[in-house]
């Protein structure tokens, strides 16, 4: 189910056969992918009405009928329902003594790497977005996945919840997430480059905290993010997973793992030799999931019929996979969600 290599338009693709500016706006998104493990899988959407995203999301298929000679076939539709998605936008101001500029044989290279502070906040700020934004409690933000997969059963979304069965206040959350043009994208505003922006602001005067004079330059990065999911049944979310239980060694993780596979409906998309896979499957979640489910692997006799983590080569880089799907660690995964009933 997992593509080895991205076939998939992400965001430092965008950037990678651009000159000029561009190609310096290129070395940000890279380094905004090495902070951002998100950023490795997902593909990026303009959105369609400036800075949000108008889409129909299918809920229900149409019937169709046996045929019989002169009997006509009877009408029928599919259900759909019209979604609106924002996007919205995170900043950092960078800024660097021009007399340390002076005296460095590369100023470019001070200045990004002056710069990468606010580039991790940035990047750690869009992944714990992506999961846990609320445009209902956080207009200025975007709608992440917890605001979409956060009440269990009912209808739609809810039917891809797992429920691990933790009570107490730390609890978290593993994700399986498909991207893919038709399942789960990135969004930015029409007319922006992946709506990643890095704006010279040139020498400016400024004060040290006793008041006096000196200057620096400045350096404005943006980054516009939303989130389109067009198909909620190409995820799955694993909540309530108690944190505590789990170090204690009580918590049956892989069975939980197995009930979100079996959600997924990309597991059941075959792939043919010319025809691509649907979307990217990854699986997300923090250290101390991935470290207890490491540790209920390793730990287990040689002969019995565990199905483990095991290593896998992805853009040629080795990560540790579940049923061929490659596990992504993120600390935008914390370790006190609220109950999800």
């Amino acid at each position: 189910m997992a593509t080895i290599g991205n076939t998939f338009l992400n965001l430092i693709d965008m950037y990678k056969s651009a000159g000029g500016q561009e190609a310096q706006l290129g070395e940000v998104v890279e380094v905004l992918r090495q902070l951002n493990p998100l950023m490795e899988d997902a593909v990026t959407a303009e959105c369609n009405m400036g800075t949000f995203h108008r889409h129909m999301i299918r809920t229900g298929l149409p019937t169709v009928t046996w045929g019989m000679l002169y009997q006509g076939i009877p009408q029928s539709k599919s259900t759909t329902q019209q979604v609106d998605d924002t996007t919205g936008f995170v900043e950092g101001l960078s800024t660097v003594d021009t007399r340390l500029l002076d005296i460095s044989p590369n100023p470019a290279a001070v200045r990004l790497n002056e710069a990468r502070g606010y580039l991790e906040a940035m990047a750690q700020e869009v992944q714990k977005g992506f999961f846990y934004h609320d445009t209902a409690t956080t207009p200025e933000r975007f709608k992440g996945l917890a605001a979409r997969y956060g009440k269990i059963g009912g209808g739609g979304a809810g039917n891809q919840i797992v429920n691990a069965g933790g009570v107490g206040s730390d609890n978290t959350s593993i994700w399986f997430v498909t991207h893919g043009d038709n399942y789960t994208t990135l969004l930015h505003p029409k007319g922006t480059k992946a709506g990643v922006t890095r704006e010279d602001k040139g020498e400016q005067r400024t004060l040290d905290g006793n008041g006096a004079v000196y200057y620096v330059k400045e350096e404005l990065f943006r980054q516009h993010v939303g989130v389109a999911v067009r198909d909620w049944r190409f995820n799955a979310r694993i909540a309530n997973v108690d944190v505590s239980d789990v170090s204690a060694g009580t918590v049956d993780l892989y069975k939980f793992m197995r009930k979100a596979y079996y959600k997924l409906q990309a597991r059941r998309a075959t792939k043919m030799s010319d025809v691509p896979a649907v979307g990217r499957t990854v699986i997300y979640m923090n250290r101390d999931m991935l470290e207890a489910l490491d540790a209920l692997a390793t730990n287990k006799g040689a002969v019995d019929s565990f199905v483990r983590l095991t290593p896998m080569e992805l853009e040629g880089k080795e990560v540790m996979s579940y049923r061929g799907i490659p596990i992504r660690e993120t600390d935008a995964l914390i370790n006190a969600e609220s109950l999800v009933s």
